[in-house]
């Protein structure tokens, strides 16, 4: 395995950042990190350069504005592929995604799925056996939970936890999904990559993880951007029935 690399977008999470880098570091010491900070008013960035300044394996990319997560995903993903890291981690800067999953998720990706492949994104799920959420609110649950079967069922995607943002690629995957093709930039972009997965066919597995709700800040989701969302699933969904049938994974790995 090639050097991975966790991404860890952030905007206004100064009391979190550091915490959350240190505690990827001690969980997978030979992993390095980028934070994508979409220029916060509460400093985060600089606290970031700091982070950098006293820890090699530790990189800032620093983005102008606030466009949105699936945004400063993309341009951390061609970052990444760019300099050859092998597999390439998204997290949450927040504390809701454990680092101390993360070797378990690192593994999954190295294991063969049940019917025997390579697997190719790796997705820490909530939704099935040994997935847990710890601190949310029922309607946030059920939102979630209401979100993730709207996909499934729109986009015909076999994934339990459609919109869980804690996750592991290949960078073939990657490479594979043409990143050119996903024009997402909000809560909607984890819904879009893992349909741009099914396409190209390749295989995905879930890993059971604890998700906690954050201690520290405040949440960016509300009810406006999951309804958003779904209305952009539908379209997809609509518009998939008039395509033809998803790229097997050899054709998507070749193509």
């Amino acid at each position: 395995m090639s050097r991975a690399l966790v991404v860890i977008p952030t905007y206004n999470e100064r009391e979190s950042i550091a915490e959350t880098v240190a505690r990827v570091r001690a969980a997978v010491p030979e992993a390095a990190v980028v934070v994508v900070d979409d220029s916060s008013p509460d400093g985060t960035g600089y606290i970031a350069e700091g982070l950098a300044a006293d820890d090699g394996a530790v990189h800032v990319l620093h983005r102008t504005a606030k466009e949105g997560l699936g945004a400063a995903y993309l341009d951390a993903f061609g970052w990444a592929l760019d300099r050859g890291f092998d597999p390439i981690v998204q997290m949450d800067a927040d504390g809701s995604h454990l680092p101390e999953q993360l070797p378990s998720l690192l593994a999954a990706l190295e294991a063969p799925d049940p019917a025997g492949r390579r697997v190719d994104v790796v997705i820490g799920s909530r939704w099935i056996p040994g997935g847990a959420i710890e601190n949310w609110p029922r309607h946030r649950e059920l939102l979630s939970r209401w979100g993730s079967a709207y996909a499934r069922r729109m986009l015909r995607l076999s994934t339990r936890d459609a919109t869980a943002g804690y996750r592991v690629f290949r960078a073939s995957a990657l490479r594979a999904i043409r990143l050119d093709d996903v024009h997402t930039r909000g809560y909607g972009f984890q819904v879009d990559m893992l349909w741009h997965a099914s396409q190209a066919g390749l295989v995905v597995v879930e890993v059971p993880i604890t998700f906690v709700e954050r201690a520290l800040g405040r949440s960016k989701m509300s009810p406006v951007i999951v309804v958003e969302a779904m209305m952009k699933v539908t379209g997809w969904g609509i518009a998939g029935l008039f395509r033809r049938s998803p790229r097997t994974g050899a054709d998507a790995r070749t193509s």
